[in-house]
């Protein structure tokens, strides 16, 4: 599921939990929902071709589609950062999953 409300999104930057890597960072709130929710920010600093933002949003999309299940039922933003568009598509799934598994022990641990 997307998250799309803007007040959650402010939420979650303002209260959520975070961690960071060199190539993005990902905040997570407890939703009260039964399933995991993913937001992203992809900004014109990380490429200024949309087909770059858009490949990397697809990236992520599809990580979480696939772990859907093991993850707990927060909310997600995932804000990458510009060194992101030029990394190798190995190691930055690598970032995302030790990063998502970091967040949710983090939140479900509080």
């Amino acid at each position: 599921m997307r998250l799309t409300d803007p007040e959650r999104y402010q939420e979650i930057f303002k209260a959520g939990k975070k961690v960071r890597h060199p190539l993005l960072g990902i905040m997570a709130l407890a939703s009260g929902l039964e399933y995991a929710r993913l937001g992203l920010a992809v900004s014109r600093k990380v490429s200024r071709k949309a087909v770059i933002r858009n490949k990397i949003k697809r990236r992520i999309r599809e990580y979480f589609r696939r772990e859907q299940a093991r993850l707990y039922p927060l909310d997600f933003v995932v804000v990458v950062y510009p060194d992101a568009a030029r990394a190798d598509p190995k190691a930055f799934a690598e970032a995302l999953g030790t990063l998502s598994h970091k967040i949710s022990r983090l939140c479900v641990k509080s």
